[in-house]
């Protein structure tokens, strides 16, 4: 067995009480039966359930103002162009961004980081340049630079992680050099929950002229981010991950960067003019925008902005850390269990494995008794080699979970071993 140290329950100080049992009755899904048993979802990492307010919100649209924007001079289209311009003014301020102008409705994360790489990457970076990630990233922050790289002939390095599933801070510093023209990291590890220190890391890569892309996709929906505060030049996260609905994320990026980008998509919506001989770009946001945007989408991430302010990201927070912290506490007294990632600072994510159990085995026992989590490699790979393990059944937490499904997580984790004894 591998001991872990419970995370810190609630390191940011006092935060409201979140009220969850009124919380969960704003969630239609979470009455759920599964199997003849009370649905526990602990798949957050991978998509967050939806609350009624942003449910509502998607039928009002598509029932009371559906049409296109930017383009019709009719009620509708203009009520709807209204409406999806307000929800790009509070994302602005909802990650404290200095302008809506810095707001680019994306399609998510991966598709964030790709129009980074595909736009500001090409025109930016050429051969011999480095773009520094680290040992702890997905997917979708590895293979855009590999596609880069084969474009442009640039080297994509890797700062190494600790045993416990920390930046090894003093490799990263050692690997920025005069050829760095990018670092791109992700905030809150998806395979491991750990928690990267973003601002110090901008800090010491502004230090050497170098930008900063934060990938947000697991930071947004637990964590206060302010990108002024952060510091950072780009910041991108997905809607579905923060109660909103599939298909939607936002690319946050410092105007005079998004200024010199060039568009990576052409179509309608993001010009100023065409002829057969040439075309003239649009302003910032609509330049990045091609054409017909997910209208219903950006109109339900509002709503689950909305949401989510109105509880508090404080309180939810201090919540999510609480859970992480019990949950940690109770798996780690359970035999042959490993805990993988044991970081100090942590989000939302517990990842185990159980000896001579695979996860896949562990997902579908648990899901027999009424529990979601997932098991596979997270699409993070190198994560999974890096700790030596083929996958990881992971429990990840969000703002309606509760320490009674955690107890139902550990029973289910008995019945696990029981099967397989």
């Amino acid at each position: 067995m591998t001991a872990a140290a419970p995370p810190r329950a609630a390191a940011r100080g006092s935060a409201p009480a979140l009220d969850v049992q009124r919380v969960r009755a704003d969630f239609p899904i979470l009455g759920t039966m599964v199997r003849g048993k009370p649905l526990v979802y602990l798949d957050n990492a991978a998509t967050t359930q939806k609350p009624r307010a942003v449910i509502e919100a998607l039928i009002h649209y598509y029932t009371a103002e559906n049409a296109n924007i930017h383009r019709g001079v009719h009620w509708l289209s203009e009520h709807a162009t209204q409406a999806y311009d307000a929800v790009r003014e509070h994302v602005a301020r909802f990650i404290n961004a200095a302008s809506p102008r810095e707001i680019i409705f994306v399609r998510g994360t991966t598709d964030g980081i790709n129009l980074v790489a595909q736009s500001y990457g090409r025109t930016e970076l050429a051969k011999g340049d480095e773009v520094l990630i680290t040992g702890m990233e997905h997917h979708a922050n590895i293979v855009p630079w590999q596609l880069l790289a084969e474009q442009r002939g640039v080297r994509l390095r890797v700062a190494p992680i600790t045993d416990a599933g920390e930046l090894d801070l003093e490799a990263f510093t050692g690997l920025l050099n005069e050829r760095t023209r990018l670092v791109s990291i992700v905030h809150v590890s998806n395979a491991l929950g750990t928690i990267n220190p973003v601002a110090r890391i901008v800090e010491l890569a502004h230090a050497r002229g170098i930008p900063v892309l934060v990938d947000g996709a697991q930071s947004a929906p637990h964590l206060a981010v302010d990108v002024r505060a952060l510091g950072c030049d780009f910041f991108a996260f997905s809607g579905h991950k923060l109660l909103g609905p599939t298909g939607i994320g936002v690319l946050y990026g410092k105007e005079q960067l998004l200024e010199r980008m060039p568009p990576y998509q052409g179509g309608g919506d993001m010009i100023s003019s065409v002829t057969f001989e040439g075309s003239t770009w649009a302003p910032l946001p609509s330049k990045f925008e091609a054409g017909t945007p997910h209208i219903a989408g950006v109109i339900g991430l509002g709503a689950a902005l909305e949401y989510v302010e109105t509880l508090g990201l404080a309180a939810i927070e201090a919540h999510e850390r609480d859970l992480l912290a019990y949950a940690t506490e109770r798996v780690a007294a359970l035999p042959d269990l490993r805990v993988v990632g044991t970081a100090r600072d942590k989000a939302s994510i517990l990842s185990f494995a159980l000896a001579g159990i695979h996860p896949h085995d562990i997902g579908t026992v648990l899901d027999h008794e009424g529990v979601a989590i997932r098991a596979g490699h997270h699409c993070a790979q190198p994560v999974m080699r890096r700790f030596d393990v083929p996958a990881t059944a992971r429990a990840s937490f969000a703002l309606y979970n509760t320490r009674d499904e955690v107890d139902i997580l550990v029973r289910a984790l008995h019945r696990v071993r029981e099967v397989f004894a």
